[in-house]
């Protein structure tokens, strides 16, 4: 009887050394093991259900492969900016890649179950408190900073905005390189679309809310064009 022939499997992905600049802010990233898992596997669902390779995403996101393995693989914990890039790859929304499942006509987060997504200095954390992706991305912050922080945020996809509502503090924004002092009780709007970021600069401690809002619409990065908008 002649042998039966072997069935061919499916060459493994080559994983990569991550990109030191994925990796860059990644000490300040201290999310939950439970929001870990929950990244790990949104991502790698939803990168199965685009048929992407690691090599298709990694050009989209412009993420290094070998952080997109880490990421798959539940063995790190990604910066708010590389969550950002492969959100934008996908053309979701950060919450689409950190919660669990659709979320219900009406949802109320509670206080435990926000996603704590960036920790700086002890006292300081960066909330993602909820998120929608209809007609366009919406996600709802809650920042604390404690004095002398700081945090370099990168451009998101063209038409990103943001809006942020100081509480206690006074927060210091940089928007293409410009300084701006936002006191408490003052609200400010802005195009994010370019780099920015927020600091504490101050002798007590900061804390404001942020609206981010972007176009509902994959973002690659090889050639900077949104598609779906």
């Amino acid at each position: 009887m002649a042998k039966a022939k072997p069935v061919d499997e499916p060459e493994p992905e080559v994983e990569a050394a991550p990109d030191p600049a994925d990796s860059a802010t990644d000490e300040n990233a201290d999310p939950s093991s439970a929001t870990i898992s929950t990244i790990a596997r949104n991502v790698r669902a939803m990168r199965t259900e685009q048929g992407w390779t690691l090599d298709e995403l990694a050009g989209r996101s412009g993420v290094s492969k070998g952080m997109l393995v880490q990421i798959e693989q539940n063995r790190t914990n990604p910066s708010i900016g590389t969550l950002c890039r492969v959100a934008e790859a996908f053309g979701v929304s950060l919450a689409a890649i950190v919660e669990l499942g659709q979320a219900p006509a009406v949802r109320i987060v509670a206080p435990d179950q926000a996603a704590e997504l960036w920790h700086g200095k002890p006292g300081s954390v960066g909330r993602l408190l909820v998120g929608s992706d209809r007609r366009e991305h919406l996600e709802l912050w809650e920042w604390r900073m404690a004095p002398g922080d700081a945090y370099p945020s990168q451009d998101h996809q063209p038409g990103t905005r943001e809006m942020l509502h100081v509480h206690d503090g006074t927060l210091t924004l940089s928007v293409d390189g410009v300084d701006h002092a936002v006191p408490a009780g003052s609200a400010v709007l802005f195009e994010a679309d370019r780099p920015h970021g927020y600091a504490n600069r101050g002798r007590k401690a900061l804390r404001f809310t942020m609206v981010a809002a972007a176009p509902a619409a994959q973002h690659d990065r090889r050639d900077g064009a949104v598609h779906g908008a």
